[in-house]
């Protein structure tokens, strides 16, 4: 009778009794005999430890890792357990070790930080999406059977597939893919283009140059846009090279305060 009871507590078979080891240390004072009963149940129970780690192997994390983070989530649980509550210890140390280890993936592997709920999307559709690979082995499931099967809607499966993406970064001195020359993905970082500062002045200006004499704005182009100096634009035109340095003047004085007065 004792071992049908034991077999309904336990889900799984390979449980160890330890029912007896619990009520001891409950009622042991804080002292060497409470810690060697202690260290028992946590190695009686490391297996198990380990089983629920196993299950997380494939999110980037080395398995010796999460055994460790199994480990530490089972010590807890040996911890706080109250055998007085009637419940079977595995039905208590099984959440205890995995939120263990999922806080662990919340709070240490993603490089970036990222909402629990995006969390939560990302860790759902990969759960559907490993559950469709094994059904559909020739191509990656769609938008559509991945939200039929994790319930979501299209939308909320996106996000999870783009947080899919986005679960660590690489630096910018990895190689590019595909480089065999030690080309970066810094030197595929475009710059600041230093004329998009001027894009508004240009704009600004624009409808006042046309609107000069066509002499004027012919001095201006050859002065600003093709770097001719005074002396070579007073040449081309005939006239003196102070005349010219006359009419720049007077024009750039002329656009600036009517950009002003628009801008007024």
């Amino acid at each position: 009778m004792r071992t049908q009871t034991s077999t309904q507590r336990h889900p799984h078979s390979d449980a160890p009794d330890t029912e007896e080891a619990f009520r001891r240390m409950a009622e042991l004072p804080p002292g060497h005999q409470r810690d060697t009963v202690r260290e028992e149940l946590v190695e009686a129970w490391l297996p198990m430890a380990d089983r629920i780690a196993g299950r997380f192997r494939s999110r980037g994390e080395s398995y010796e890792d999460l055994r460790q983070v199994a480990a530490l989530g089972l010590v807890k649980a040996v911890d706080r357990f109250d055998p007085e509550r009637g419940k079977a210890f595995e039905s208590y140390a099984v959440p205890t070790v995995t939120g263990e280890l999922k806080r662990h993936f919340r709070d240490h592997m993603w490089t970036l930080h990222v909402p629990r709920r995006v969390q939560d999307l990302r860790n759902r559709v990969r759960a559907a999406c490993q559950d469709l690979s094994q059904g559909v082995s020739d191509r990656w499931p769609t938008v559509g059977e991945i939200a039929e099967r994790a319930d979501l809607s299209e939308e909320d499966v996106r996000v999870g597939l783009e947080a899919l993406e986005s679960f660590s970064a690489l630096s910018l001195d990895a190689e590019f893919p595909g480089s065999d020359d030690g080309y970066s993905l810094g030197d595929a970082l475009g710059v600041t283009d230093t004329a998009l500062d001027t894009v508004v002045d240009r704009e600004a200006v624009k409808p006042r140059l046309e609107a000069l004499p066509e002499r004027e704005r012919a001095i201006l182009y050859m002065r600003f846009f093709k770097d001719m100096t005074q002396s070579r634009i007073a040449e081309q035109l005939g006239i003196s090279q102070m005349h010219v340095s006359r009419l720049i003047s007077r024009c750039c004085h002329q656009l600036r305060d009517e950009v002003l007065q628009d801008v007024a």
